[in-house]
């Protein structure tokens, strides 16, 4: 009876977090703290994590989860920091004299060599929040379709392959 019950509370523990960090994200980004909001993101957070928290976190092993969040947290910064780096690079495509000369957008294949589900969803998100490239399609066997705007922006990519490969210990 007790190892049913600490199977059963194994298994809802990725649940919970997932819900956790879902529902803490909606009320930062609603900025509304009234009964109403609340309980709407409260009720559209656990229809999400239902459907499909299992996409987040794939088994319920909480020492690599603790790991995994902690390594992710890490790659923000540097995520940040590349942003930016793009923000200016589009300002400076934006106020080139010869724009129409620079501008050399750019849809392009490749198969990365990541593997897991999170770093796959890690790489798609972080190509599409950097401006200047975005995430057309990318599949869960590592075929990737991207467009980029020029030439730069599309080398930066395999970059953030490389850093996201090592945070999650990919080969």
């Amino acid at each position: 009876m007790i190892l049913l019950f600490k199977k059963k509370i194994a298994e809802a523990v990725p649940f919970l977090f997932t819900f956790i960090v879902s529902f803490i994200t909606w009320i930062i980004f609603s900025g509304r703290f009234d009964f109403t909001h609340l309980f709407l993101g409260f009720c559209s957070c656990l229809i999400v994590v239902y459907t499909s928290g299992n996409f987040l976190i794939e088994k319920a092993n909480i020492n690599r989860l603790h790991i995994e969040w902690y390594r992710f947290i890490k790659y923000v910064p540097w995520l940040l920091y590349q942003v930016l780096l793009a923000n200016f690079h589009l300002l400076y495509l934006s106020f080139h004299p010869r724009i129409k000369n620079v501008i050399d957008p750019e849809i392009f294949y490749f198969d990365t060599k990541l593997t897991r589900n999170m770093s796959l969803l890690v790489l798609a998100n972080s190509i599409t929040l950097t401006p200047g490239t975005i995430t057309i399609y990318m599949s869960i066997y590592g075929k990737c379709t991207v467009h980029a705007i020029d030439k730069k922006s599309s080398e930066s990519i395999l970059k953030m392959e490389t850093k996201i490969a090592k945070i999650f210990e990919e080969k």
